[in-house]
């Protein structure tokens, strides 16, 4: 049995461009921008097999009609015609069997930082556009913070060893301000070091995975007591509901330097 493997291809400043490939073919997810798929498809000998899309923003599709131009594949996508592109639309508890491929992912449904954003997981594997980051989650744009609390409170039921990929390099910023938020985090401050030792050496990141963001990512952890404290004094007031903590400290990591 051949063994998948997922390679991020860089694109724009921070995008990555999620490939699961094996020797021969490849789904790619979320690609903004085709010309580095081209090239990584072109130089491994890869064949495109599909297209995952997780939300509408131009970063994340706007490569799909050069590839299907050089490719007609199916494009599995949210229920969202904002999309034009895409072939199959898919909601929550859908699944997805990726073409060549045996592999089955399950689609949820994660509004907040858009309204149609979905996901996509299985294998031990999920793929999360801009909702869920390493040490963060995405900017509100069209969703409520009620809707992100849901969102990311599903995701932080799957499997602790579930690897997360992400669709952006935002770790060490993120970390920076987590560890605003929640100083006293061993844990944080440990992947702190280690994600700047991985840039520094011109490595990624990601995937991060489940466990580690239940101990270090303060957006899973509204209701604990440290992060409910520091978004109080942000906030000038006492709070106590998880989703006003949510909102608070989602608004402080807009303005954070």
């Amino acid at each position: 049995m051949t063994t998948l493997r997922v390679i991020p291809v860089p694109a724009f400043s921070d995008n990555y461009i999620w490939t699961i490939r094996d020797e021969t073919h490849a789904v790619v997810v979320d690609p903004g921008d085709a010309a580095p798929v081209l090239d990584y498809l072109k130089r491994e000998k890869l064949q495109l097999a599909a297209i995952l899309n997780t939300h509408h923003h131009a970063d994340h599709v706007g490569g799909n009609g050069a590839l299907l131009a050089a490719q007609p594949v199916p494009v599995y996508g949210p229920r969202d015609d904002r999309i034009p592109d895409v072939t199959e639309r898919v909601g929550n508890r859908d699944t997805v069997t990726l073409p060549h491929f045996a592999t089955m992912l399950q689609v949820v449904e994660v509004p907040g930082h858009t309204r149609s954003h979905i996901a996509f997981h299985g294998g031990g594997m999920l793929f999360c556009g801009d909702t869920l980051f390493a040490a963060g989650c995405g900017r509100l744009f069209e969703g409520t913070p009620a809707q992100m609390h849901a969102s990311l409170t599903l995701l932080a039921g799957l499997p602790a060893d579930t690897r997360v990929y992400c669709g952006h390099e935002y770790t060490v910023s993120n970390i920076k301000f987590a560890r605003a938020a929640d100083p006293d985090n061993p844990a944080l401050a440990e992947w702190g070091m280690r994600a700047r030792r991985l840039r520094d050496s011109h490595q990624p990141t990601l995937p991060t995975d489940i466990g580690l963001e239940k101990k270090t990512n303060p957006f899973l952890r509204c209701g604990e007591r440290a992060i409910r404290e520091s978004a109080s004094r942000y906030a000038g007031r006492a709070l106590s509901d998880p989703v006003e903590v949510l909102a608070v400290i989602r608004e402080w990591k807009n303005n954070f330097k």
